[in-house]
């Protein structure tokens, strides 16, 4: 049994229904609705920012099954105020036990949900298909690590935000009917959407992550198909079809569906819970090599999938010590540059200030015409003139050329101003680590010239 869905519409609405003040939260409009909740934009005076507010409903307080259900769900979103913290997971702020309308603080998405791309004429591309799934699955995973089954993945629970004709970004909502791995209070089974419901589910068995990976392939097949994997006008009949029967082939459904693709879905829509991807990194993992697989221009790399960036970055040793949270901080705030073979990195006597992360490539460096040294993926060029503590040590003493096509990650004083406390400290801990090692190489070659050389 799925929780009532709330309905957002994608132009807010003002209307006589819409109170002036929720707490200390000033109303602006109403955003959506469902059979026991209703949603608001509002603002928060002590954030100063707008949030929602999801509001039961006042006529469901009566003592009826449905009351002490919606309770049971309100509870459960309750209990996780503060504690989920990722890009791609929307944040529960406040909880307010009302005893007429208990209400949720949430953080303000502005964009639709998945709903609106589930229509066969209005299907989005597969690369961006393949980048919100990534994302989900990024989220998801660092819910299960915190002890969370999600247990309602579906369309109308992915809010995403587009820019023209483009999404930007997607967030998880909607935990009411999250299994807390790490509660010591009852359970309530069998919540969830039918569609997108593994049979284990449906059973009211227990759960680990693969019921969501299943949830989360359904809604990749909706996405990429215009309809989700099992379909009837009863409730029945589908609960046998997800029981018994084989969703269509893709390729049968929509031409251009990458084998790999079609493999992972269908692996995640398996009957048996052992023949899915065992973990989310697996099912990320596809995904990443998808997204990276398409041939890149040179010049910029803003255009460059969000999946491809994070995926270089982990790879990468300079960020050994960097969480998903702070991975993604990086992928948001840097500058990505492509650079082609020849081109110059930093000229020797020019001043600067930034620094630069290589992901993909090589570059060489040259002091008076002569090569030092050689910087492969993980390496790091131009941090001792961004470290500088005056303008005189930012000059540049060395010519850094491309010798082999290579993407890299910018950053300036600027930039890193814009990052949290923990990223900057956990660049400042990268740093120390890359100083240490040049000095021991420098010490090296004073001590043993010839073992150098």
């Amino acid at each position: 049994m799925s929780q009532p869905t709330l309905i957002v519409s994608e132009t807010p609405e003002r209307g006589p229904d819409v109170p002036k003040q929720i707490g200390k939260y000033r109303v602006r409009t109403k955003l959506g609705e469902g059979a026991t909740s209703e949603v608001f934009l509002a603002h928060d005076p002590f954030r100063n920012c707008d949030v929602a507010i999801k509001r039961v409903r006042a006529a469901v307080v009566p003592d009826s099954r449905e009351a002490a259900l919606q309770r049971r769900f309100f509870d459960a979103e309750a209990a996780l105020v503060g504690q989920l913290r990722h890009p791609n997971v929307v944040q529960i702020l406040d909880a307010v036990d009302d005893p007429e309308a208990p209400y949720l603080v949430m953080e303000y998405v502005d964009g639709v949900t998945l709903r609106r791309y589930c229509r066969a004429n209005s299907l989005l591309a597969l690369p961006q298909i393949i980048e919100i799934g990534f994302k989900c699955a990024n989220a998801l995973g660092y819910c299960y690590r915190q002890g969370l089954i999600h247990r309602d993945v579906k369309p109308a629970n992915l809010l995403v935000k587009v820019h023209g004709e483009q999404i930007t970004d997607v967030k998880l909502t909607d935990f009411g009917s999250v299994f807390n791995r790490g509660a010591d209070h009852t359970q309530i089974f069998r919540v969830g959407s039918l569609a997108y419901m593994s049979p284990e589910q449906l059973d009211g068995d227990t759960l680990d992550c693969r019921a969501d990976i299943y949830s989360m392939a359904a809604v990749l097949y909706h996405l990429i198909a215009g309809r989700p994997p099992f379909d009837a006008v009863q409730q029945q009949a589908i609960m046998h079809q997800i029981y018994h029967a084989s969703p269509p082939p893709l390729a049968a459904l929509r031409e251009g569906v990458p084998p790999a693709l079609q493999d992972l879905i269908a692996r995640s829509l398996a009957k048996e819970r052992e023949l899915r991807p065992a973990q989310w990194d697996e099912f990320a993992q596809v995904l990443a090599s998808l997204g990276g697989a398409h041939e890149a221009p040179a010049g910029t790399v803003q255009e460059v999938l969000d999946s491809e960036r994070f995926t270089l970055l982990r790879s990468q040793e300079f960020f050994v010590g960097f969480g998903d949270i702070e991975l993604w901080e990086v992928v948001r705030r840097a500058t990505w540059r492509r650079h082609t073979y020849g081109q110059s990195i930093f000229r020797k006597g020019d001043e600067g200030n930034s620094f630069h992360i290589v992901t993909q490539g090589k570059l060489e460096v040259y002091r008076d015409g002569k090569q030092v040294a050689s910087l492969g993926a993980g390496s790091s060029v131009g941090e001792m003139a961004y470290l500088a503590p005056n303008p005189e040590l930012r000059v540049h003493t060395a010519d850094v050329l491309v010798s082999q096509a290579a993407t890299t990650v910018s950053l300036t004083p600027e930039t890193m101003e814009r990052l949290s406390l923990s990223t900057r400290h956990l660049f400042d801990k990268a740093f120390i680590k890359v100083l240490v090692r040049r000095l021991h190489a420098a010490h090296e070659a004073l001590a043993h010239p010839r073992r150098i050389l």
